[in-house]
């Protein structure tokens, strides 16, 4: 007797879909899949929506984009291509379901690819950071050869502060250090807003993201004691944690420079002691219960973030620290008394079942100085060693003596450092890279820090501008001296 062909049919049919399911379940995706047979259940059920009017545009065309949902989100935003695109406030919301428009243009095509396609996504509750519900592609095709992929950028240590969007980074996965300001959200340069498109261009190009976030300007932390202060600082820091369109952030940077009085204008009297930056960064002196503190607060949002310690700035006196290091000159000691009060919060933190309150790393800062050295252009290779400084370097090597410190504690030992600002200007000598760097002086640096296991990255302060008295140290508008450093910069991310 035959088999029905109708009943095998059937019976494959179940097959499939029960092999469909249990695949499902054992893929690790996260979100939910829908299995549609009648168009009309999608257009009624599938929330969110999204579609285009007209629906078929040409390439260039400024077309109207809805979203419709079933929940009446607040604080809502559109980014398209990483530029976020104004409301049509004018256009009322409705009730159950709720709706959203806006003015679009459709991307134009290029020569040489068959298609551009843009990517639109859709954030709700942005007042505390944005947090994704959609994405919407469109876009047009062309008829051209066929795209090539895009082969996967080959990781450098080089990197710079304030990339330049334009260059040609040749295939590296570079670095790039931003900025973000905790207490200014109007400043549109260095608002949450600003870095998050700055981070998507940057990500584009294969480029790893460290942000440095400060909390105002010449104020890199809050003001010592000032709770309120500290208070805005920690939900600025959780809002960046938590923002979805911050996700491709490598790291983040907790101040720069705050054993220094340029960064402490607002609180001259009262500057950033190793005691408090500990205090902020990780919770230093306060009882084992307390999470108000940045990695706390950013870890509590996002698991997976990466929290790194601001650099000290070397050769200043401003500010010294309880606990010698061994060289005993003050920014040594203020770093060390530093990394020895983070490392005694981890250990409180430990005993009493409260992991992951160590730092991820440490930024630092390690300036040259060439005009003393020997062989200028060789100083990164040669130990500048200042006898009135019991032996602290006195140049570019002075990356040594933080990772000694860093290699002291138990917490600290071997975590991953990055130099965040080289060049060739020191304050105690301010001479700009414009007027006395040497030919070769960044090839030696590179040179030496692919050397060392434990530096991950080394960042010239700076490619691009963000003011015209950058300029003698700017690699994309250089003067001087600086076009050497520009060319020398763009050959070694052809090496």
């Amino acid at each position: 007797m035959r088999d029905n062909p109708a009943r095998a049919n059937a019976v494959l049919l179940v097959l499939l879909v029960l092999a469909l399911i249990v695949g499902y379940w054992l893929l690790p995706i996260r979100g939910q899949v829908l299995i549609l047979t009648d168009p009309a259940w999608q257009l009624q059920n599938a929330w969110p929506q999204a579609w285009i009017e007209p629906p078929a545009g040409r390439p260039g065309d400024q077309v109207t984009l809805y979203v419709r949902d079933n929940t009446p989100w607040a604080h809502i935003k559109l980014v398209v291509d990483g530029v976020a695109v104004p409301h049509d406030t004018a256009y009322p919301a409705g009730q159950g379901p709720w709706a959203w428009r806006w003015q679009v243009a459709l991307p134009p095509t290029t020569p040489g690819t068959t298609e551009r396609l843009s990517k639109a996504v859709f954030y709700h509750d942005c007042h505390t950071g944005c947090i994704e519900r959609m994405q919407i592609t469109m876009g047009a095709f062309a008829a051209s050869p066929a795209s090539v992929p895009t082969p996967v950028p080959i990781p450098t240590k080089l990197g710079a502060v304030f990339a330049n969007p334009q260059r040609d980074w040749h295939g590296r996965a570079a670095w790039t250090v931003e900025l973000t300001y905790a207490n200014t959200p109007d400043d549109v340069d260095f608002s949450i807003d600003g870095l998050a498109q700055r981070v998507y261009h940057a990500s584009r190009r294969g480029l790893r993201v460290l942000v440095r976030m400060a909390y105002d300007r010449q104020q890199a932390l809050p003001p010592l004691n000032d709770e309120v202060a500290l208070a805005r600082y920690l939900d600025y820091s959780a809002r960046l944690a938590r923002d979805d369109r911050l996700r491709e952030v490598y790291a983040y940077i907790i101040g720069s420079g705050f054993n220094s009085l340029d960064e402490n204008v607002q609180s001259p009297e009262r500057p950033t002691t190793p005691e408090w930056y500990a205090r902020v960064f990780n919770g230093y002196g306060l009882a084992a219960e307390r999470t108000d503190n940045v990695v706390q607060r950013m870890r509590a949002e996002q698991p997976g973030v990466r929290v790194l310690v601001g650099p000290v700035t070397p050769w200043i006196s401003d500010q010294t620290g309880a606990i010698r290091d061994p060289h005993d000159v003050p920014w040594l000691n203020y770093f060390n008394t530093l990394v020895a009060a983070l490392d005694a919060a981890v250990e409180v933190h430990s005993h009493a079942g409260r992991p992951l309150t160590a730092p991820d790393g440490f930024a630092l800062q390690a300036p040259g100085r060439p005009v003393v050295a020997t062989e200028p252009s060789r100083e990164p290779m040669s130990d500048l060693q200042r006898e009135e400084w019991n032996a602290a370097q006195a140049g570019f090597r002075v990356y040594q003596d933080w990772l000694d410190s860093i290699n002291r504690y138990a917490s600290t030992q071997g975590r991953p450092a990055y130099i965040i600002s080289t060049n060739t200007w020191t304050s105690d000598t301010p001479t700009a890279p414009a007027q006395n760097y040497p030919a070769g002086w960044l090839t030696n640096a590179l040179e030496a820090i692919n050397r060392e296991p434990q530096i991950q990255a080394l960042c010239w302060f700076l490619d691009w501008p963000p003011e015209a008295r950058w300029n003698t140290f700017s690699l994309s508008q250089p003067v001087g001296r600086m076009h050497e450093a520009a060319s020398e910069f763009d050959q070694l991310l052809q090496r």
